[in-house]
């Protein structure tokens, strides 16, 4: 059977990658061999990420800022990675925010558009321009990045949890519709996991990390580089027959 998790020879791009869950992410792809291209939206931040991924890791890396919540911007920035790497065969759709405490009776319209035009069209402007780009090249894997919240909702994530949870819907469709081209789709939903976006939850509702970690069956709180084997998983081949999942990766949550 060989290596399956090799991904020697394979493009990935990981969206908000240049910190956090996204980092962590863009660390594993690299370390099995894939080419990856970092990205947010800070051009400096993307090209420090970058070069400290090839360091660690001898793989190939590119940095290249974009906002995924700009979907004009989106085709540009796919044809550079190409223009650079002549094909994309893994694309994470990581980029995100949550700007918790935001009640329902409190959500601005505006707050609502935000959240959305990054958690969920930026993951299907993006797929949607990826995708005729793997199709070309015989398929590929899209990972989209979703969240327990898509399940549990939680006071003060109306907007977040609500695109997490159309993102696990829209992972279904496409990898309904683009099975015949050899793309995969997948999700997965970290639960609580040490990132930038945990810290600041903890400082908007101190104890927020030990009720987390109090809700998962391993009694703790995820380190960021556990959501990067799960990863690489959907990304390589071990997961050839895998598609229109969600993986939770959550320490044993209930959703």
């Amino acid at each position: 059977m060989g290596m399956q998790f090799d991904l020697t020879g394979k493009v990935a791009i990981v969206t908000g990658s240049t910190k956090g869950l996204g980092r962590a992410m863009a660390f594993g792809l690299a370390e099995a061999g894939a080419s990856v291209v970092i990205s947010s939206r800070k051009q400096d931040l993307c090209d420090a990420v970058a070069k400290e991924i090839a360091a660690a890791t001898g793989s190939a890396t590119l940095g290249l800022a974009c906002h995924v919540g700009d979907w004009d911007a989106i085709p540009a920035f796919v044809e550079q990675v190409g223009a650079s790497f002549g094909k994309v065969d893994v694309l994470v759709n990581n980029a995100g925010i949550n700007p918790a405490g935001v009640s329902v009776a409190d959500m601005t319209l505006d707050l609502w558009r935000k959240v959305l035009s990054v958690n969920l069209e930026g993951a299907l402007r993006m797929s949607q321009v990826v995708a005729p780009v793997m199709r070309a090249n015989g398929g590929g894997s899209i990972i989209n990045v979703a969240s327990m919240g898509a399940y549990s909702g939680g006071r003060g994530t109306a907007a977040y949890a609500a695109a997490k949870a159309a993102l696990l819907s829209l992972t279904r469709v496409s990898a309904a519709e683009w099975a015949p081209w050899g793309i995969r789709v997948n999700a997965v939903s970290p639960g609580p996991m040490m990132s930038e976006m945990s810290e600041a939850a903890e400082r908007n509702a101190p104890g927020w990390l030990e009720r987390s970690a109090g809700a998962t069956m391993l009694r703790r709180v995820g380190e960021s580089r556990e959501i990067a084997g799960p990863v690489c998983y959907l990304a390589s081949d071990a997961s050839s027959f895998v598609t229109g999942e969600d993986h939770l990766v959550s320490g044993g949550m209930l959703r």
